[in-house]
C-alpha cells in the first residue's frame, strides 16, 4: 500500500484516529503499537465498529478485503499521508512554537481568525510528531486556514514538524528556560525553536515578530517578509491595560479586555490581534473574540471558590513562566498563598533553578509558600514542602489554606490540579 493508492480512501473518511476507543463510522484507525502491546490485534474490532480502514504494521493482520492494510511503519505512513494531504491544500497555514504561551496564543489566534474564516487548529496539546500529522489530516475542504501548534523538547524536532505542516506564516512566542535538558541549555532552546525561522526564511514565507523581544529581532534582522508588533514603529502597536486581575489591549483607543491574568498574556493577545488585522478581521470582531475567550485548560485560569480567588496554571511550568506567574500574583489584593510544584526536564540546571524560584518567592513576601515535588523538596526544608500531590492533599485535608488568593503552578507531571477540591 502506498500513499497515492490510499489517498482516495482517506478523502472518504470522517477522521483519522490512533485511539481505538474513539472510532466512529468511516474513520481511519492507525494501529500504533507500544513496547508491550500490539494494536494490530484491534483491527478486526475497529472494522466492526465502523472504521473505513485500518493501518497496521504487523502483516499477519492484513486483510485487504476488509480494508486492513499493512505498512512497515504506521508512524511514517501517517506522516507521509499528512505531507501528501498538505501538498494538496491551498489554504494558508500558521505555524506556532515557543517556550511559553503556545497553546493560549494558538487558541486566541483561532478565536480571532474564526470571526471571519473557517479555521482548523491543533486540538488540545497535539503538537508533536504524531499530533501535527493528525491536525493536518483533519483539515477539510471547507476550511479556509489552519493554525498548527508545534512543540519540541530537543533539536531538529521543529525542523521535522515544519516539513510536515509547511507553514506559510510562523510565530515564536518566546525563548525561555524550558526543556533545558533535551535542548542542551538555553542557547539550545534558541537554536531549536529558531528552526521555524529557518524553514520560513528558506521557503520565503512570512514571520510574525514581537519587536520587544530582542532575540526575535536579532534572528530576523536580515529578513524582509515579516509582520511586526510591539513598538510604535511596528506594523501594529497595542498598549496594555488591566481591570482587576485581567489584562487587555488598547488599539487606537479601542479596548479589548480578556479573561486572562498576567501581563505575560498581553503579548499573546497582541500576536492574535496582529494576525487578525493582517487578515482583515475588523477590530470590533477581534475585540469580541478576545472578550469571549475563556481559558478552561489550567492555563492562566481564574476561578472563584468559596470566597477565594484561585489562579490555576498547572499545565506547564519552567523557570521563565514560573517567575512571570509569581510577579503577576504578588500584585493581587489581599493575602496570598502560592502552591508551586516541580519544574521538570531541567537537567543539570534543576537544583539552581528551583533554588532561584524559591528565593524569588521569599523575596516577594507571599503570606504562605507551599512546594510540591522532589526537586523542590531538595531545596526547601520547610514543613510545607511535600514530595508529591498526594502528600499535599493529605495535609490540606486537615489544614485549610486561609489566604484570600491562591496560586497553583507546576509542570503537568505533578498533577497539582488534583488538589483544587481540597482548597
Amino acid at each position: 500500500m502506498n500513499i497515492e493508492q490510499f489517498y482516495p480512501l482517506f478523502l472518504q473518511a470522517e477522521k483519522v484516529t490512533i485511539d481505538s476507543r474513539k472510532i466512529n463510522l468511516n474513520d481511519i484507525f492507525f494501529a500504533f503499537s507500544g513496547a508491550n502491546f500490539n494494536a494490530a490485534t484491534l483491527a478486526e474490532k475497529a472494522i466492526s465498529d465502523g472504521a473505513l480502514a485500518v493501518i497496521v504494521e504487523d502483516d499477519t493482520f492484513e486483510n485487504k478485503d476488509q480494508n486492513v492494510f499493512y505498512v512497515p511503519s504506521t508512524l511514517e505512513f501517517l506522516q507521509n499521508l499528512a505531507i501528501h494531504h498538505r501538498n494538496q491544500l491551498k489554504l494558508p497555514i500558521i505555524g506556532l512554537t515557543g517556550s511559553n504561551g503556545k497553546t493560549t496564543t494558538k487558541e486566541l489566534i483561532h478565536a480571532v481568525l474564526s470571526q471571519k474564516y473557517n479555521v482548523q487548529y491543533t486540538y488540545g496539546n497535539l503538537n508533536n510528531h504524531i499530533g501535527v500529522p493528525l491536525t493536518i489530516l483533519s483539515i477539510k475542504p471547507e476550511h479556509e486556514m489552519a493554525v498548527i501548534e508545534m512543540g519540541a523538547n530537543h533539536q531538529r524536532e521543529i525542523e521535522l514538524l515544519c516539513t510536515l505542516a509547511k507553514p506559510n506564516l510562523g510565530y515564536i512566542t518566546n525563548f525561555g528556560k524550558a526543556h533545558l535538558e533535551g535542548f542542551g541549555g538555553f542557547e539550545g532552546v534558541i537554536k531549536g525553536k529558531s528552526e521555524l525561522y529557518n524553514y520560513l526564511k528558506n521557503n520565503r514565507q512570512t514571520i510574525l515578530i514581537n519587536e520587544n523581544d530582542q532575540i526575535q529581532v536579532e534572528k530576523t534582522t536580515d529578513y524582509n517578509s515579516k509582520i511586526t508588533f510591539g513598538k510604535r514603529t511596528s506594523d501594529y502597536f497595542f498598549e496594555i491595560f488591566s481591570d482587576e486581575h485581567f489584562v487587555g489591549l488598547d488599539y487606537k483607543n479601542m479596548k479589548a479586555l480578556s479573561q486572562l491574568t498576567g501581563d505575560y498574556n498581553f503579548t499573546n493577545l497582541c500576536a492574535a490581534a496582529s494576525l487578525g488585522l493582517h487578515f482583515d478581521v475588523d477590530f470590533n470582531q477581534i475585540k469580541e473574540a478576545i472578550q469571549n475567550y475563556t481559558p478552561t485548560n489550567m492555563r492562566s485560569q481564574i476561578v472563584k471558590k468559596e470566597g477565594r480567588t484561585l489562579v490555576l496554571d498547572t499545565y506547564n511550568a519552567n523557570p521563565s513562566s514560573m517567575t512571570a506567574s509569581l510577579y503577576n500574583f504578588i500584585t493581587f489584593e489581599g493575602t496570598k498563598t502560592i502552591v508551586i510544584g516541580d519544574m521538570l526536564e531541567l537537567g543539570d540546571d534543576s537544583v539552581a533553578e528551583h533554588q532561584n524560584i524559591l528565593k524569588t518567592a521569599h523575596d516577594l513576601g507571599f503570606n504562605e509558600i507551599i512546594t510540591v515535588g522532589k526537586h523542590f523538596k531538595t531545596v526547601n526544608d520547610s514543613s510545607k514542602s511535600f514530595e508529591n500531590t498526594a502528600e499535599l492533599i493529605q495535609y490540606l485535608s486537615s489544614n485549610k489554606i486561609q489566604s484570600e488568593n491562591v496560586l497553583l503552578k507546576a509542570s503537568r507531571g505533578i498533577s497539582l490540579e488534583k488538589a483544587i477540591d481540597f482548597i
